[in-house]
């Protein structure tokens, strides 16, 4: 599993000549490192003097951001596992109609799994994202720069993601689920631009 990998094997593997681990597993990978970070935040502000309305909500947020940091570990490999998938189904027989036709839904159901992984990547980024705005403006400011990180880290993670949803679209042949993967594609990345615009105001650096 390339979650269980050392950071070095990680990056050698990522830079090989092998598809995977490739961009979606990079996004989620991100993702995870986002979630730390901002739970790493929380925690920095949690028993401080001068935060004991917010104590709840740090604990609160920094506990979301372990599940979120769990899930988008294996999500490292369930993008690597829905690529590996499409290969395989290529690989299939299509010498009789029968094995064409078993062939064919194997592709249209590895390329709806290979854009479902990163859409739910950039779903757990934009909450990440949302999470980060308010360690930041609520949290300790001397960690003001690690939550920053984390908004950033988070914000590559969900473009990332829905650039993996979108390659993969034009390869499945139902319109109309394609057309709503389009639409929620749309509307997470105007979310990641307005959180975006709407945080670094307020991050408080000189």
């Amino acid at each position: 599993m390339f979650a269980n990998q050392t950071i070095q094997t990680f990056l050698e593997k990522t830079a090989s000549g092998d598809p995977v681990p490739g961009g979606g597993s990079a996004a989620a990978l991100n993702g995870a490192l986002a979630a730390a970070l901002v739970e790493m935040v929380a925690r920095l502000t949690i028993g401080k003097k001068g935060f004991d309305a917010v104590r709840h909500r740090m604990q609160e947020i920094a506990d979301t951001c372990v599940a979120l940091r769990d899930t988008l570990l294996l999500d490292i490999d369930r993008d690597s596992d829905a690529y590996t998938q499409v290969l395989a189904a290529y690989r299939m027989p299509k010498g009789t109609d029968e094995e064409r036709a078993a062939r064919k839904s194997a592709i249209q159901a590895a390329f709806r799994t290979a854009a479902s992984v990163p859409r739910d990547v950039a779903e757990k980024a934009v909450r990440i994202m949302g999470l980060a705005g308010e360690v930041i403006a609520d949290g300790n400011p001397n960690a003001a720069s690690d939550g920053a990180a984390g908004m950033l880290a988070a914000r590559m993670a969900a473009l990332t993601a829905l650039y993996n949803v979108r390659i993969n679209l034009p390869s499945i042949e139902d319109d109309r689920w394609c057309s709503d993967m389009r639409d929620a594609a749309a509307r997470m990345e105007a979310e990641v631009h307005r959180l975006e615009a709407a945080i670094t105001p307020s991050i408080p650096i000189p």
